[in-house]
């Protein structure tokens, strides 16, 4: 009974200070007195938390602000420099990692390309691990503890005994056993725990907790990069858990009998809506490519083909192109509709910010054409905000939720 009773009052502990925490870092600064109403605690309470917290250098002041004729409330945030995060993004051309502070403010960054070589195991560990030694080398001393690696990468993540396995069809993974082929590897300091998921999920958590997602109850975010895929995220409060899946949007079928996606089936959305099908499609119609043009040269040189500037016409194949692809792009969205009926839809990645500017009015009108009226008048179809490195700072919160949850305790 008392080894209950110690078990109980610890993790009320450990809750009240993730409420604390959750609060001051996703609404902060507070002062004392207002976190008692954002997290339902009683002044004492508040009081044990903050006293704790700030004795770990978790937390620290951050000015004050006067009181009702009484003395000034001193305000407090989530100290930056008090832990650090590095999220990575094993994206279609390069492996990219960034270290991060706790306030997600970039302090170094490393990128391995992958074009050469494409999903070579073996590379992409070795890049993985040189990766992290880079960035913590740039960051120096004086920095926090390290408290996490979260990575995006293609594909589906089924946990095992001995961690993350990847089946990433795309790629030519098969039940790749990620997270130990890290550890066996050395790539990763000893005791910093790994957070692997799929791209287009942590993408979406960055999305709802600071980009266009935020206070939204149901949204679905589009990763369109060399390819295509796609998250729902239901009831998303930042810095809470939420019940969200990754979606094989991009092989959903938009063409009966349609081009050969890279999975191997005929008229998915990633043959047409995908920067490398872009490719493919764009050089099979004629369009001039540089030599050895890679998805993202080839995707400008498409734009630019398209939408030159002022005084010049643009080519009508390439505008023609990319008309078809609006209504590809248009009509998987109204699948996202049908389904799910999400509040948003953010379509994001390198490539989809590209396209989104140009196809976005295009994009929407097919959606309507083709989703039901009534679940198409209530979703709001927008671009992504946190730019083409959302992937990797979708990572870095797998580790800031982490902490967050646990109340900065141990794991």
């Amino acid at each position: 009974m008392a080894e209950r009773d110690r078990r109980t009052v610890r993790d009320l502990r450990r809750a009240n200070r993730a409420r604390v925490l959750q609060r001051l870092y996703f609404e902060g600064p507070l002062s004392r007195q207002e976190l008692g109403p954002v997290t339902g605690l009683s002044s004492g309470s508040i009081s044990n938390v903050v006293s704790e917290l700030v004795s770990e250098g978790v937390l620290e002041e951050a000015g004050s602000v006067d009181s009702d004729g009484g003395r000034p409330r001193t305000l407090l945030r989530v100290a930056p420099a008090s832990g650090l995060l590095i999220g990575i993004d094993i994206g279609e051309t390069r492996v990219r990692v960034e270290l991060f502070d706790l306030a997600l403010t970039e302090l170094a960054r490393a990128e391995r390309p992958l074009a050469q070589h494409g999903y070579d195991v073996d590379r992409v560990v070795a890049h993985v691990r040189s990766g992290v030694a880079d960035v913590l080398d740039k960051a120096g001393a004086g920095t926090g503890p390290l408290l996490g690696i979260g990575i995006g990468v293609p594909g589906l993540i089924e946990q095992c005994a001995d961690g993350a396995v990847v089946h990433g069809q795309t790629i030519g993974w098969s039940a790749v056993p990620l997270e130990r082929l890290l550890r066996d590897a050395s790539g990763v300091p000893d005791g910093v725990p790994l957070f692997i998921d799929n791209g287009a999920k942590t993408l979406g958590q960055a999305e709802m907790w600071f980009g266009g997602g935020r206070g939204a109850a149901t949204a679905a975010i589009a990763l369109i990069g060399s390819g295509v895929g796609a998250c729902v995220v239901h009831a998303a409060t930042p810095g809470e858990n939420a019940r969200t899946s990754a979606l094989e949007w991009g092989h959903t079928t938009v063409r009966v009998r349609g081009r050969r996606c890279r999975c191997g089936s005929p008229g998915c959305l990633e043959a047409y809506a995908g920067a490398e099908a872009l490719r493919e499609r764009w050089h099979e119609a004629g369009g001039p490519l540089p030599a050895g043009a890679d998805d993202e040269t080839a995707l400008a040189a498409l734009l630019a083909a398209a939408y030159p500037g002022e005084g010049s016409a643009p080519d009508p194949v390439a505008l023609s192109l990319l008309d078809d692809t609006a209504e590809y792009l248009g009509a998987a969205v109204a699948d996202l509709i049908n389904l799910f009926r999400p509040e948003r839809i953010l379509l994001g990645g390198w490539a989809g910010l590209l396209l989104g500017p140009h196809l976005l009015p295009d994009v929407r009108r097919h959606a309507a054409g083709y989703a039901l009226r009534f679940a198409s008048s209530r979703t709001k179809i927008e671009l992504g905000r946190l730019g083409p490195d959302a992937v990797t700072v979708g990572a870095a919160t797998l580790p800031l939720s982490d902490f967050l949850s646990r109340g900065a305790g141990p794991r």
